[in-house]
C-alpha cells in the first residue's frame, strides 16, 4: 500500500496513519511522520541612489507580526563569503555585529525587519544582502537582494 501526494507543501507535514484489516490476524496499523523540508529562496534586485538610505525588505510577502515569532538574520556577501550583520530572536532586541564590509555606516532594522544601511556607497554596487528566517529546523526562508547603486 502506498500514499501518493501531489503538489506537496509544508502544510502537509504531520503524522500519517495507515490502518487495514487482515484475516486472521486482525487490524494492522503503521504510522509515519512526514516532514516537508522547504528551503525557499527568492532573489531580488534593488536600485538605490548614491549616498541615500538603502532599504531592503526581508520577505516581501510576510508581515512583521509573522516574522516577529521567528529567528531572523541579515547577512552581506562579498568576495564569496558572507558576513552576519544583524540577528533577531523572538521577543528580544536585535543584535548588531560590526561589519568590515559596511564599516563606518549605520545599519539598523526598520519596520517589518527591513534592513536599513546609510549612506549607500559606490562599493555597494553588486553587493548581495540576504535575509534568513528560521521557521523550524527543517524550514528556512531566504531572500537575496543584489544592490545596484546609481549616481547623479
Amino acid at each position: 500500500w502506498a500514499l501518493h501526494m501531489k503538489n506537496v507543501t509544508v502544510s502537509l507535514s504531520g503524522q500519517y496513519k495507515c490502518t487495514f484489516a487482515t484475516y486472521p490476524y486482525g487490524t494492522k496499523a503503521s504510522k509515519i511522520q512526514l516532514i516537508v523540508k522547504a528551503e525557499e529562496e527568492r532573489h531580488y534586485l534593488k536600485k538605490v541612489w548614491l549616498n541615500l538610505t538603502l532599504e531592503i525588505p526581508c520577505l516581501e510577502d510576510m508581515t512583521s507580526e509573522n516574522l516577529s515569532t521567528y529567528h531572523l538574520k541579515w547577512l552581506v556577501g562579498e568576495n564569496g563569503r558572507e558576513e552576519e550583520l544583524v540577528t533577531k530572536e523572538p521577543s528580544r532586541p536585535a543584535v548588531y555585529r560590526s561589519s568590515s564590509v559596511l564599516e563606518g555606516r549605520a545599519v539598523r532594522l526598520g519596520l517589518n525587519n527591513t534592513l536599513m544601511v546609510f549612506p549607500t556607497k559606490i562599493t555597494d554596487d553588486g553587493r548581495v544582502f540576504s535575509c534568513h528566517v528560521l521557521h523550524h529546523p527543517e524550514r528556512v526562508q531566504k531572500s537575496s537582494t543584489t544592490v545596484r547603486v546609481f549616481g547623479k
